[in-house]
């Protein structure tokens, strides 16, 4: 009976894990043509202590191969209590041919991210926003290559990818497993016309739309949320939203370097789930969660004898390898080097998703910014 239920789990789990593969290669490449760059965008960026962070985002800014006339930014401190602010005034005086403005937050709700937004909302002088944050690089074509797709494409929302710009340490190559499973998942989800995720560090739609779906009223009780729940919105409103599958706009982030850092980080993602309103996602979430879980269970039943370690093996290693698959092809677009799915990540992940996914559930308190937070 064991036997069996493990079986079925893994079967469901693999079921879907091929749908993200079929889903992943549904989603074409985009392909550039030369126009001329004509979108205007607004950068909104909130930040709370980032001045380690800040210089080189800003100076990723500099770098962008893209009119001037055409960029605005906001940077809105939330009550930031470091060099952050100096930091953008002086980057500010020394770029002035950037159309550049400094906001302070103006807390509303529970979720401090959302509100830096919505308070740069109402000054944002152009069509296209742009949100990415404060401890991420931008490369130098990324709104070149925006521009292209909406020129070509006219979305009124797109999802960019986001990876983390790693040391070569097993801590980081960890967390970049963990986010490459979460945009594989969003890029399959965008294939099989299910989509449910992205990363508000590479989030762009119109500010027309912002102010159609309301914005973020209805989920700023959740403290984090400010890309999926406003997709989701969009998607339920039958809105045109779109994945860019192109390397050019590839934003990278930072991973964490302290152990708790890394596990609230992931809460906060995982706190979000409770307020997902898509059925493929909320039934995703728990086959993820079941197919780990079964895998922690098979693991005592073997110990205990009550599961053959053939068996256990077996259900392990054709995890091992569905995920192997979907991970290596992602990998392959994201950052074309090699890739290792190690054995040890492998047997850690279990043990690591599933205590995420149940404290978050249970419990879903964190701190992030030095604030604590509940559901």
């Amino acid at each position: 009976m064991i036997e069996i239920i493990l079986f079925l789990i893994l079967a469901i789990y693999i079921v879907f894990i091929l749908q993200l593969l079929f889903g992943f290669d549904k989603v074409k490449s985009f392909e550039k043509i030369d126009k001329t760059p004509k979108t205007a965008f607004t950068i909104i960026v909130p930040f709370r202590n980032e001045a380690k962070n800040l210089p080189k985002l800003l100076r990723s800014f500099s770098k962008l191969n893209y009119p001037n006339e055409l960029i605005e930014i906001i940077m809105v401190d939330d009550f930031s209590k470091d060099l952050s602010e100096r930091i953008c005034i002086q980057w500010r005086m020394q770029n002035d041919d950037i159309d550049t403005t400094l906001l302070e937050n103006l807390r509303l709700s529970n979720s401090p991210k959302k509100d830096a937004i919505a308070r740069a909302m109402p000054i944002a002088k152009n069509p296209w926003i742009i949100t990415t944050d404060a401890d991420c690089i931008v490369p130098k074509k990324w709104l070149q290559t925006i521009d292209n797709f909406i020129q070509q494409n006219q979305p009124e929302m797109i999802i960019c990818p986001v990876i983390y710009k790693t040391k070569n340490n097993w801590f980081h190559h960890f967390q970049q497993l963990d986010l490459l499973s979460l945009q594989a998942t969003t890029i399959g989800s965008f294939g099989i016309e299910k989509p449910f995720m992205c990363n508000g560090a590479n989030f762009a739609y119109t500010k027309e739309i912002f102010k159609k779906l309301d914005g973020f009223n209805g989920n700023n009780k959740i403290a984090s949320g400010d890309d999926v729940f406003l997709l989701q919105k969009a998607i339920h409103s039958n809105e045109k939203v779109s994945y860019l599958k192109h390397r050019d706009v590839i934003v990278k982030t930072k991973p964490e370097n302290d152990l708790f850092a890394f596990f609230m980080q992931r809460v906060r993602w995982a706190s979000k789930t409770t307020g997902y309103k898509n059925n493929y996602a909320k039934i995703l979430a728990i086959v993820v969660l079941m197919a780990n879980l079964s895998l922690i269970c098979g693991f005592w039943f073997a110990v205990y004898g009550c599961l053959d370690w053939k068996l256990f093996l077996g259900l392990f290693l054709a995890k091992y390898l569905i995920d192997y698959i979907l991970l290596f092809k992602v990998n392959g677009f994201l950052r074309k080097g090699k890739f290792l799915l190690s054995i040890v990540s492998s047997v850690i992940y279990p043990f690591y998703s599933s205590f995420t996914g149940i404290y978050s559930v249970l419990f879903g308190k964190f701190t992030w910014k030095d604030r604590t937070f509940t559901k």
